[in-house]
């Protein structure tokens, strides 16, 4: 019974997808459609409900639907995307770890599909035969024949009531016209995507390997006794011997790895405070002195390496405290080089900040700007959960499982910030100490378009329009090419794709063209209110100011709001 209610769901999704989202953008048909998804999740499994692993990625989850209709940005929307399908996969199966229930949402897409199928050839034979359907077929023929005798007898008498009858044919004949237009290849196949979005989401697969896998992993490491003859066979033991010879063998064999983790984070540590030295002299209260260098270079060539470095350190650690060295008696002096490794790796992470932030204050906000930062904020947790690994013992998989999740934070927390219209604005307010690259403005999203329009005199300056893009424009021919396409785009959009940042941005360029109107009107001759009330001939004047206040107050929906999909 629950199995054909599901596919029933299922089904029903499919076609609320096709009908919501085609020809449309990801907008508030989104939050239509996540009703009805996690609606119908938490009906069909609703054991799901009682986790609170569950309820924190419903709060999340819940987040990023407010972000998709508030900025509509790429990346409110992935993280919509991203938690509704963590959101699924939790409430289907029992998992603790991000990394698992992605591999189980993709298990879910590679194999419910046939199990839709499958559920459709066990429909009971009875129901769908030939047979019983054409002996019901034959039952309606006789009624609809009489029906259509005396359709054509009493319009040939009545001339109202064929009046009524031809204009209700030619209804359903343009009404079957829309079915046939609706039924394309094109229209089937965004069915058929709709049919594997849904199914995927609501069809839990039979096979629990991976949540089976997730649940016997442990938190804790726990001293092992290994078979001497089993261990020499392992890939760590091939790898020990390379590196240390006769020396990873033997009864001695933790004494002689733990020394070498001795001297190897000894000499690190003198390397790194080396490099933190140069660093805190150079780049925290010396970097003015160093502003001959290219600085491009100097950010990106120095913050990848650094970061990489980074990595190193923290893959380093995890090589040394992977199994029983963690429970070696005399692991004092290995424990203490991997703290002062951390706190100095921090210290590197605040000196890439301090390059970002200087790289940021000279040239603007970019992409790979903000994108470092998020990274380093990463790096942050991860030196964090490495410490709390090394300090409490914990395993590789509670390691990647706190950072999996740290990762999802930080992406629901950078869907709230529109992020193209702060490096817009931040950069056109600096216009006057920084060179801002007007090619790269005019690659940000729609959102950015009232702000362009007040800066319109930067777009149409000579070092701005040294070169063209593409499409043979200068820059402020590309900017209004934009606003058209953009005023095009939002008219044949339905109330389906609404989102406030594209409203928004409709109801600023709209007032700022209206503006520039009243502006031009005022400058061309004189507007007072002697002239403006006698001229009946001209009325311009007084419907623009109108037109300036209903601008102003006009709601932020979209054209065709209230009409009908």
């Amino acid at each position: 019974m629950k199995s054909s209610l599901k596919f029933y769901l299922v089904i029903i999704g499919s076609i609320l997808f096709n009908l919501i989202f085609w020809n449309e953008k990801l907008a508030l048909n989104a939050v239509l459609f996540d009703v009805f998804a996690v609606a119908s999740l938490f009906f069909l499994y609703p054991g799901g409900l009682k986790s609170q692993l569950v309820k924190w990625l419903l709060a999340t989850h819940l987040v990023t639907v407010f972000t998709v209709l508030f900025h509509n940005t790429v990346l409110s929307k992935i993280a919509f995307s991203s938690t509704l399908l963590l959101l699924a996969v939790f409430t289907q199966y029992t998992h603790r770890s991000a990394w698992y229930a992605a591999a189980s949402v993709l298990m879910n897409y590679v194999l419910s599909p046939a199990s839709l199928i499958s559920h459709i050839s066990t429909f009971k034979a009875d129901k769908l035969t030939l047979r019983s359907t054409t002996q019901k077929l034959r039952i309606l023929v006789i009624p609809l024949l009489l029906l259509a005798v005396f359709l054509w007898i009493y319009g040939a008498a009545n001339k109202v009531f064929f009046s009524i009858t031809n204009e209700l044919g030619l209804l359903l004949d343009r009404y079957f016209a829309r079915i046939i237009d609706w039924v394309s290849w094109a229209r089937i196949g965004f069915f058929l995507l709709g049919l594997l979005v849904t199914t995927g989401l609501l069809w839990k697969s039979s096979v629990l390997y991976f949540a089976e896998r997730d649940n016997r992993q442990e938190n804790d490491l726990t001293r092992t006794r290994h078979d001497l003859s089993v261990w020499q066979r392992s890939s760590w033991f091939d790898l020990l011997s390379i590196l240390m010879g006769k020396f990873a063998t033997g009864m001695l064999a933790l004494r002689n790895e733990q020394t070498t983790g001795v001297i190897s984070l000894l000499f690190l540590n003198l390397l790194l405070l080396f490099i933190n030295g140069i660093d805190i002299v150079y780049v925290w209260f010396g970097f003015e002195d160093r502003s001959r260098l290219n600085l491009s270079a100097y950010v990106h060539e120095g913050t990848g390496m650094l970061i990489f470095s980074i990595i190193a350190a923290i893959i380093v650690l995890l090589f040394f405290f992977r199994g029983n060295l963690n429970f070696y008696q005399k692991n004092k002096w290995l424990r203490y080089g991997a703290y002062a490794w951390l706190i100095q790796n921090t210290v590197l992470v605040i000196s890439v900040v301090c390059r970002d932030y200087y790289y940021i204050e000279r040239l603007g906000l970019a992409y790979k700007r903000i994108g470092v930062l998020f990274f380093l904020g990463l790096v942050l947790c991860g030196l964090v959960t490495v410490f709390i690994k090394i300090h409490q013992r914990k395993t590789a998989y509670f390691l990647l499982r706190i950072n999996a999740w740290c990762v999802i934070v930080m992406m629901v927390a950078g869907s709230c910030i529109h992020w193209d219209e702060e490096i817009a604005r931040y950069n056109l307010s600096r216009k006057e100490s920084i060179k801002v690259d007007v090619k790269f403005l005019l690659t940000l999203s729609d959102k950015t378009l009232p702000l362009l329009q007040n800066n319109k005199e930067l777009l149409g300056a000579t070092n701005a329009g040294d070169s063209k893009d593409q499409l043979n424009l200068s820059p402020l021919e590309l900017f209004e090419y934009r606003k058209a396409e953009f005023l095009k785009n939002q008219a044949q959009f339905s109330w389906l794709s609404w989102n406030r940042a594209d409203a928004v941005t409709m109801r600023r360029l709209n007032l700022q063209n209206t503006v520039q109107k009243v502006s031009k009107k005022i400058e061309a001759g004189p507007f007072n209110s002697s002239t403006r009330g006698r001229q009946a001939g001209n009325p311009g004047e007084t419907s623009d100011i109108f037109s300036l206040r209903s601008a102003v107050v006009l709601p932020v929906w979209p054209h065709g709001f209230m009409e009908g999909y």
